[in-house]
């Protein structure tokens, strides 16, 4: 929930910043970049603290093997997004070209430690849900099993979206930020 709000609160005071275009990881370019990256940093370490706890659980209370690790995964993924700044796209910071350019080391590092996040947590979802299933909690199986794909179908529509697909470019910061509000809200 602090992820979300931070980045709604810095989407909301940032210039030329459009939170139903632009995507979360945006929020890093420019002389506040630092709070998105704090952003990205403290969300990361605390996923991870979580996934080592779950990995130190005994099994019959967690469930899943991979569950864990996936949730490593994505923790991983905000690290490295902290780690590693995103390029300009779709028009943000002001003055820069709406289709990405040439990608920069960091900016192709970041791309790819982010797709961590967006597939990390809806497979660990899918991999809860099993286990819910299996052991008859069919509430939180659907719910683990539907934020999974809901958050899979954002990231599809949001990446469509930053790569400049017509219908959608003026909507990938709002399909981003279903896909991570999704995903988060389920691992809370």
């Amino acid at each position: 929930p602090v992820f979300v709000l931070t980045a709604l609160t810095e989407g909301a005071t940032r210039a030329d910043y459009h939170p139903l275009r632009h995507p979360v990881s945006s929020l890093a370019l420019g002389p506040r970049g630092w709070v998105q990256v704090a952003n990205f940093s403290v969300t990361g370490a605390l996923y991870l603290g979580y996934a080592a706890g779950l990995r130190r659980a005994p099994r019959a209370e967690v469930g899943t093997r991979a569950g864990p690790i996936l949730i490593g995964a994505a923790a991983v993924g905000l690290l490295g997004a902290a780690a590693f700044v995103t390029d300009p796209v779709s028009g943000y910071p002001p003055r820069t070209p709406s289709s990405p350019g040439d990608y920069t080391t960091f900016g192709a590092l970041h791309d790819l430690l982010s797709i961590l996040t967006f597939l990390g947590l809806p497979a660990a979802g899918f991999s809860f849900g099993r286990w819910f299933r299996r052991n008859g909690n069919r509430g939180w199986a659907i719910y683990s099993t539907g934020s999974g794909l809901v958050m899979l179908v954002f990231f599809g529509l949001a990446s469509a979206a930053f790569s400049q697909v017509a219908v959608l470019v003026d909507f990938g910061g709002l399909f981003q930020r279903a896909a991570v509000t999704t995903g988060f809200a389920w691992l809370t």
